[in-house]
């Protein structure tokens, strides 16, 4: 599948909708990424688009990076690999003067967390699951995960949910602040939808404007956060941990970090 054809785009009534589809578990590629930046700046640029939702297609809304291309990229830094993908979409994401809803059909994991956390609002499944992901493969936090997930859940619940690895639930997950609203899940892509509808009907202007001071007092440092996580992430990545236990998703077996 060519990179046109694993991020879809639909527009309708002001909606742009940007649709994952890399089965089975959408995990992005470096194609896949390049796709969606592309997409977010010709967004910005159009007035006739007033509202951006990203979902992802069956039943998971994306697990992070590819893991079968990071392993073949062995060897390359993850500060330039994140410096030229997620870093700048994450920021692209926040920048855009217009609503972006994340419509989380089911799992979402690693990189893909920080891209759903960087979105304005949330409507997840009813059976959705967050998963922190990059310890499980001797990684640290990336993409904004590390500011994002403390400011929505607190310190204690994002340190507890990074350092395990398990899963926190949809329910969980609304009584928390982590998403805004919940749909049973054959109706979360209707449901996505109309709520795009409604906000691209909003006064496009003082959206851009509010999403400006939101970012500008809530996530002033989030450049240099996502600068610092590259730095870590490099650090991690060269060590016999991340190794692994990447070598331990690719054998399908339980790492063992002793």
């Amino acid at each position: 599948m060519s990179a046109a054809d694993q991020v879809q785009t639909e527009m309708k009534d002001g909606v742009l909708t940007i649709t994952l589809d890399h089965p089975k578990v959408n995990a992005f590629t470096m194609d896949m990424i390049a796709s969606t930046r592309s997409i977010l700046k010709d967004a910005g640029h159009n007035d006739e688009i007033r509202c951006v939702l990203l979902i992802g297609r069956g039943k998971y809304f994306s697990t992070g990076h590819d893991l079968n291309e990071v392993y073949q990229a062995k060897g390359q830094s993850f500060r330039g690999h994140l410096v030229r993908t997620f870093n700048p979409l994450i920021l692209q994401i926040r920048n855009l003067q217009k609503p972006v809803i994340a419509g989380i059909n089911g799992a979402v994991a690693g990189a893909s967390l920080g891209i759903a956390l960087a979105c304005d609002l949330r409507i997840a499944a009813d059976d959705a699951l967050f998963t922190v992901g990059f310890l499980g493969v001797g990684l640290t936090l990336d993409s904004g995960v590390s500011l994002f997930l403390p400011k929505l859940i607190g310190l204690s619940r994002a340190t507890e949910f990074a350092f395990t690895n398990a899963p926190i639930t949809a329910r969980q997950a609304l009584e928390w602040g982590l998403v805004n609203r919940l749909a049973p899940a054959k109706q979360l892509v209707d449901q996505a939808h109309e709520w795009a509808r409604e906000l691209s009907g909003g006064p496009s202007s003082a959206i851009g404007l509010t999403k400006r001071l939101l970012n500008k007092a809530v996530f002033p440092n989030l450049t240099q956060v996502l600068d610092y996580e590259a730095h870590y992430q490099d650090i991690a990545g060269s060590g016999d941990e991340s190794k692994e236990g990447l070598q331990a998703f690719l054998e399908k077996r339980a790492p063992n970090f002793n």
